[in-house]
């Protein structure tokens, strides 16, 4: 008991050793608001807009924890734990004083480490996903093929969404869309003209939701499987694919068979559309701890507590390459791509959850280390998100040894 309580002076008082970066500029006399969505992406709004945004105007759907919550031990003392970059060697410390991370979670298989909060959140915020939700789909995908609700990935979406017959993404392979191969046009640079706008701004705003969100994206121009090529667009159609396979709504099939047998111990949200719909390419809401489990369940391929929940070799599939112009440096220029997950370089199989505005779940199964990181970066060319590559990688690295 004792070490638990030094544990957790300890980390009050590094948190409190450094001001968190920008405090002012992100809303601090304001109390962090929550802003109107026409707001959400402005500077002062962003702490609310990443900790509290299912609180504001955008409906969501609840996925609803079971009874039973898988406990998470602490370790006595916070390890020093610490990775190299550009500027030299890093501690936490330092590293949370340059970066906006709103929360940094460092799990040893079922010990937490570090845990550790700044702009005032606390463990009970649900924090945004962003995309870290695409593997959330994904895995779902892989159970629903288990159950045989889904029949087979190379069977074509329009198999399962009618409405879809004749538009391209209907006629592309689930595998193809699992790996962002579909071949079909859709720009996603975040410039604000880019085509993940205009899908937000459909899913959202000037459509009954569904199937509307994807209708404009029809122009092809190459073979599904050739080469990958990052669209959100993709991930929404898995998500019909989803509901109309399983009779489900996202959030409850989410909720049955993930957040209840993992053993989270919050509530988690998922955004909806006019029809309620999930916006499935994006927008889980949790908290950092179920977070870490969930990355926890990845590490051990899909099992918990020794229950199976994920099928391993559908795990194995999906942060694994699916061909070799997926592999790093082949995708992009550090990553690869599997199934909706982002695959680390390097020896051995790490993979990454990620998200918009610095939110990841970094994953080693080797040594059955997570990272978990929530921020309020703002969109474009901040170097805080190579610095957070090299973080998450050393100290995955830095904890392994201990």
């Amino acid at each position: 008991m004792f070490g638990v309580m030094r544990f957790l002076c300890l980390a009050l008082l590094t948190g409190s050793l450094h001001a968190a970066p920008d405090e002012a500029a992100l809303g601090k006399a304001d109390g962090y608001p929550v802003c109107p969505m026409a707001q959400a992406g402005t500077t002062r709004c962003l702490i609310g807009t990443v900790s509290r945004g299912d609180e504001g105007q955008i409906p969501s759907r609840r996925i609803q924890k079971g009874a039973t919550v898988t406990p998470l031990k602490r370790a006595a003392s916070e390890p020093a734990l610490s990775y190299s970059h550009s500027f030299g060697r890093s501690t936490l410390d330092e590293y949370l004083s340059r970066n906006r991370t709103t929360g940094l979670l460092v799990l040893k298989g079922d010990t937490i480490l570090v845990e550790r909060y700044q702009y005032e959140r606390k463990p009970e915020h649900r924090m945004a996903s962003y995309s870290m939700a695409k593997t959330i789909v994904a895995m779902l995908v892989g159970i629903a093929l288990q159950e045989g609700s889904l029949k087979s990935i190379d069977d074509r979406a329009d198999a399962y969404v009618p409405a879809l017959k004749g538009h391209p993404y209907g006629e592309t392979p689930l595998r193809h869309l699992l790996s962002m191969s579909s071949g079909v046009s859709f720009t996603e640079n975040y410039s604000g003209r880019d085509d993940v706008s205009v899908l937000s701004r459909i899913a959202f705003n000037e459509s009954p939701g569904g199937v509307a969100t994807v209708l404009p994206f029809r122009d092809r121009v190459r073979r599904p499987g050739e080469r990958f090529s990052y669209a959100s667009a993709e991930t929404q159609v898995l998500g019909l694919v989803l509901r109309a396979a399983t009779g489900k709504p996202l959030a409850e099939y989410a909720s049955e068979k993930i957040w209840q047998p993992m053993g989270a111990e919050a509530d988690a949200s998922w955004f909806i559309d006019k029809g309620g719909n999930e916006i499935a390419y994006a927008f889980v809401n949790a908290s950092l701890r179920d977070y870490a489990r969930l990355g926890m369940m990845l590490a051990n391929d899909g099992a918990q507590e020794g229950r199976q929940i994920i099928p391993a070799a559908w795990v194995t599939a999906a942060t694994t390459p699916p061909a070799p112009q997926f592999r790093p440096g082949q995708a992009t220029d550090y990553f690869g791509y599997g199934y909706q997950t982002w695959l680390f370089p390097g020896e051995g199989r790490r993979f990454q959850l990620r998200g918009l505005r610095g939110q990841v779940i970094c994953v080693d199964p080797a040594t059955k280390v997570v990272v978990v990181h929530t921020a309020a970066r703002e969109v474009g060319n901040d170097p805080g998100y190579r610095e957070q590559n090299v973080m998450c990688m050393g100290v995955m690295d830095s904890a392994a040894k201990l």
